[in-house]
């Protein structure tokens, strides 16, 4: 027998509250929070299920429920994240909008952002509530992101090579992700640092003395997140040669040794290119340029800084290599692998938007 329930509220529109949604839903640029719920009520205002309006929208049924219940209630504007402490709201819909899409679509005279203060200014609304509908809608104008889009010509084959080995890694092969952490300082503060207390974080001078740098080499295995590495003072590729001469002596014969790395001079020298004719079992794959992101070694050199070199005091760059070994010797008693879930056309998709989204993209 069919599901019986409480039969829902029809959702009945008014001409301006059509158009009103019919804009929100439509504007690329604006909240896609705001348009996600502008769909919701405009589908099941077609007399869909919450089911199906869910499918449509990308989201679940409860969320559907709830912004059709919030529409119900006070119409457009339960559809905004407006705080109105126990008050009838001063701020209206159409304020806010105007202040959201102001933020993302147009600049200040004379400023490259907005401030709170000059959108204050702009739309004649307080500060504190120009702060919050900022919260609301997730915009944080004062800050910025860099990217660099790769300029590889085979940008599409090495995504889908190495991406591919991290899916589905050959049988009766190891994978590597390699590359060199160079120019780690030996830092000494010239002055002890302030424990940390209750309510007040450790504190730490500014001014060192450098007694010099370490390279640190690291292979992480995709499949269990251990390290093969090791220190040199140098950075040439006489010290990278040496270093793949570690790994063959670590990774049990009989596999093969697939090695990710970046497009780094080092890596491509006469002197690497003959240790690799004589090596057979090794396989090089590069990463495109200005693709770091795509190297999982990355992320272990980000926690190695972190844990250990962002707050360190040597005297020594003998001491930095000695705790760094530490360091590394703890990690591999419990290795952790990063899992990898990304298909390469799912990347790929990404940067398609990422370029549809930049200005002068494919000019």
């Amino acid at each position: 027998m069919a599901n019986v329930g409480r039969p829902k509220v029809p959702v009945e529109l008014s001409k301006e509250e059509r158009e009103t949604l019919s804009r929100w839903a439509r504007r690329a640029k604006s909240s896609q929070a705001l348009a996600t719920r502008s769909r919701i009520v405009l589908g099941s205002a077609e007399g869909l299920s919450n089911v199906e309006v869910g499918a449509r929208c990308g989201v679940d049924s409860h969320t559907v429920a709830k912004w059709r219940r919030r529409f119900l209630e006070r119409r457009l504007d339960g559809l905004v994240d407006e705080p109105r402490l126990g008050r009838p709201a001063s701020v209206t819909t159409d304020q806010v909008e105007d202040v959201v899409v102001a933020t993302l679509e147009s600049t200040p005279k004379n400023a490259t952002h907005w401030s709170r203060a000059k959108m204050a200014e702009r739309s004649g609304l307080s500060k504190s509530t120009i702060g919050r509908i900022w919260k609301a809608f997730e915009l944080k104008p004062h800050r910025a992101e860099g990217f660099k889009l790769s300029n590889d010509p085979v940008f599409v084959e090495k995504v889908y090579d190495v991406v591919g080995l991290y899916l589905n890694p050959p049988e009766s092969a190891v994978v590597l992700s390699v590359d060199g952490k160079s120019q780690v300082q030996a830092l000494a503060r010239s002055q002890p640092a302030f424990p940390m207390l209750p309510g007040m974080p450790e504190k730490r001078i500014h001014d060192y003395v450098r007694h010099g740098t370490t390279t640190l080499f690291a292979a992480l295995n995709t499949a269990d997140g251990s390290v093969i590495s090791s220190l040199h003072r140098k950075h040439r590729a006489a010290e990278f040669r040496k270093f793949l001469a570690k790994i063959d002596t670590e990774v049990p014969e009989g596999l093969e040794v697939h090695l990710i790395c970046d497009n780094y001079q080092t890596h491509k020298t006469p002197v690497v290119k003959t240790w690799l004719q004589n090596h057979p079992r090794f396989h090089l794959h590069f990463t495109p340029t200005y693709s770091s992101w795509l190297n999982q070694v990355e992320r272990f050199f980000g926690f190695v800084t972190e844990d250990l070199l962002r707050r360190s005091d040597h005297r020594s760059v003998q001491a930095l290599e000695a705790d760094i070994r530490k360091w590394v010797k703890a990690w591999n008693e419990n290795p952790t692998p990063f899992i990898w879930t990304k298909t390469a056309e799912q990347i790929l998709e990404s940067i398609g938007r990422l370029l549809n989204r930049t200005s002068g993209a494919g000019h």
